[in-house]
């Protein structure tokens, strides 16, 4: 029996470089992975590696820029759907993008000034498409778009870092397969969707936090601190 034929690769060079630096780099890390093996695996020279990105800093950041922009399309079509999302979609393209999900996971722990400029991005991003959600009906509006967006980041990215620790408590792995996914939104959709605190408590302690935001920063010259700003935290927080 002849053998099928293998689909042709029709990705330019440049992509398929930066494709193989993702899988790398999320597998074996940055300082893990060198210039040689992602040209061995994108079927290149590392002379054409060097032409497209100059260096390996280079590629990095290509990898990052392309991470984000694909985020940003995948988030802001979802928000703009409204309440037409196809969830099983979603997850199939989720599936897809896992080399990504293994990228970041391995990025987001390089404490290097480049990624505090990948978390901003993401960041401004989330902002722009949670507008959207607001727009389509998906989202509830907020009176602090930024902060909603930087917590909300913070939480996903969170949960790559700490991928790990997600498979153990939940069964399954973020990065591996869509079972990770699916262990992981469907609490994430009941907290985001439903909430914790019952609507007086959580009035209550807004209330306390738009009241400690009003309190002048302590002297740092001192020991001194007014006695509310030292209190424990309501059950539940911090």
């Amino acid at each position: 029996m002849d053998s099928v034929p293998t689909a042709p690769d029709d990705r330019t060079g440049r992509a398929r470089i930066r494709d193989a630096a993702l899988r790398r780099f999320g597998d074996d890390g940055v300082d893990g992975t060198s210039l040689r093996v992602i040209a061995d695996d994108a079927g290149v020279s590392p002379a054409l590696v060097v032409h497209h990105f100059g260096s390996k800093a280079g590629l990095v950041r290509d990898c990052d820029e392309h991470v984000v922009a694909t985020t940003r399309r995948a988030k802001q079509q979802a928000m703009a759907t409204g309440a037409g999302l196809d969830a099983l979609g979603s997850l199939r393209e989720a599936e897809a993008s896992r080399p990504l999900l293994r990228y970041l996971a391995r990025r987001l722990v390089d404490h290097s000034p480049q990624v505090a400029t990948l978390v901003d991005e993401l960041v401004t991003d989330a902002q722009a498409y949670l507008a959207t959600g607001e727009d389509t009906g998906m989202i509830r509006p907020t009176s602090d778009p930024w902060g909603r967006a930087a917590v909300l980041t913070i939480w996903s990215l969170g949960a790559l870092v700490l991928h790990e620790h997600v498979a153990r408590l939940l069964g399954a792995d973020l990065t591996e397969d869509t079972a990770g996914l699916v262990a992981y939104s469907r609490p994430a959709v009941e907290v985001l969707g439903s909430g914790v605190f019952t609507e007086d408590i959580a009035a209550s302690l807004q209330a306390a936090y738009d009241d400690l935001a009003q309190v002048p920063a302590p002297d740092a010259s001192t020991d001194q601190h007014p006695p509310h700003l030292t209190a424990e935290p309501p059950p539940g927080i911090g």
